[in-house]
């Protein structure tokens, strides 16, 4: 079995300021375990650093308003070719992220409030 993580966790520098969000009890958990680690913002062509993105219904806009759905959506389907054919246990992901997150992330209009 494997575990998808975001790469960010790990220490990789690769969240849109560019720095991490390392994770001490997601390094400690994966020492013994079968993982890939992936970003897929930087996977859909992104740079880092690059303008902080927020999810808005479907489409992915950046600080500046531009949309940036398209590279999102690659960066989605390069994951999944990356998983495609392994027995995927579990995944950690980035909590808010907007290619990551689940349950609650940014509103999309950089007001630093939390949805659905």
């Amino acid at each position: 079995m494997t575990i998808i993580v975001s790469k960010c966790l790990l220490g990789v520098n690769c969240k849109y300021n560019g720095g991490h969000n390392y994770c001490k009890e997601v390094v400690d958990y994966l020492k013994d375990k079968d993982y890939i680690a992936l970003c897929p913002e930087q996977l859909g062509g992104l740079e880092t650093p690059r303008i902080p993105c927020e999810r808005l219904g479907t489409f992915v806009i950046n600080q500046h308003g531009e949309d940036k759905t398209a590279y999102f959506k690659k960066g989605v389907e390069k994951c999944l070719s990356q998983i495609e054919g392994k027995s995927i246990e579990k995944a950690i992901l980035k909590a808010k992220s907007p290619s990551c997150g689940k349950g609650m992330i940014y509103n999309g209009h950089f007001e630093n409030q939390l949805v659905p």
